[in-house]
């Protein structure tokens, strides 16, 4: 039976990873500023690592600065290319984020690429942040929305310029979305629902941001990496049983045997920041490196339009941080 096991899972990512999209775009990014949040490991480790292979200015946005410290170290010895940086940045925190975003526009001249990559599967058990928000919303959606606003008019006059959100499949099982209970506060809350409410929300924010950049030179999409055996199941703390645990696990094993490495995790990202073909592109889904159907949920541009102002309340985004107003 073991066997078996094993030979499926060998053909699954044997075929899986043969069909996977790969960036073919071989631009260089020399003279380009790029910022990935959430890159000091997986995904957004190997999106920097391919950006600094181009020529870019990479500034890794990481919540563990000793940790993205090593990552840009090995980063600048495997590449040659001495323009990677690390900068401190919590999307959790919302303090975290204008410090970070102050600190870009004092000492940034320009930026052409942003990667809002960094994300968890939150604690079992509902955790609020300083600011009173759900921590998985807090880090994959809120943190996000506030870093992109706060750097809309660079990326403008930085243009043209790319914002990349990293949204999932997961993003399918929102089946609605509470405005009026984004942080579960009046709801039964679970990790799972709290993670798939973020990435639900990932995409429809681009689209309405999409919308809003209309005209600029600044282009956004969205995007699903598919199944990558990043470790993500096994940050999720304080599992209630010794099942949970287990299937936690299990799911883990699975997606490093039959899933994507991290390198395979990266291309749409990659994809989506420099490729030709998707030049002037915005508001849309991708996988694969193409563009693909996303939820029905996910299509409402009512439901965008009301999550935009829903989460610049939630943000306190103030008037003087509301740079699409100028456009």
């Amino acid at each position: 039976m073991l066997i078996v096991v094993v030979v499926v899972l060998v053909l699954a990512r044997f075929l899986y990873r043969h069909r996977a999209g790969r960036c073919t775009s071989t631009r260089s990014l020399n003279g380009k500023t790029v910022i990935v949040t959430g890159a000091s490991s997986g995904i957004g480790k190997a999106t920097s690592k391919d950006f600094a292979r181009r020529g870019a200015r990479v500034i890794l946005a990481c919540r563990n600065v000793e940790k993205a410290q090593a990552v840009a170290d090995d980063i600048i010895k495997v590449t040659g290319n001495s323009e990677v940086v690390v900068q401190e940045l919590n999307t959790a925190d919302l303090k975290s984020v204008r410090s970070f975003a102050k600190r870009v526009l004092e000492e940034e001249p320009a930026v052409h690429i942003l990667v809002n990559n960094a994300g968890i599967m939150g604690p079992w058990a509902r955790q609020v942040t300083s600011d009173g928000l759900e921590l998985t919303m807090a880090t994959n959606h809120y943190g996000h929305f506030l870093l992109t606003n706060l750097l809309l008019k660079r990326l403008k006059d930085s243009a043209p310029s790319r914002i990349i959100n990293v949204s999932s499949v997961a993003h399918f099982f929102a089946w609605k979305l509470k405005l009026h209970d984004m942080n579960f506060e009046n709801r039964f809350y679970s990790s799972w629902r709290a993670y798939n409410q973020s990435k639900l929300c990932n995409v429809l924010f681009t689209r309405e941001l999409a919308v809003k950049l209309q005209g600029t030179g600044v282009v956004a999409n969205s995007m699903n990496p598919g199944a990558v055996g990043t470790g993500i199941f096994l940050k999720n703390d304080g599992a209630p049983t010794w099942l949970i645990t287990f299937m936690n696990h299990a799911l883990n094993i699975v997606l490093q045997a039959a899933g994507k490495n991290c390198e395979l995790g990266a291309q749409t990202t990659i994809h989506l920041a420099v490729s030709e073909d998707v030049e002037g592109i915005s508001g849309k889904y991708f996988e694969d490196c193409r563009e693909t159907w996303c939820s029905w949920v996910a299509k409402d541009p009512e439901a965008a339009r009301a999550l935009w102002e829903v989460s610049e309340t939630d943000v306190n985004l103030r008037p003087g941080e509301m740079f699409y107003r100028y456009f």
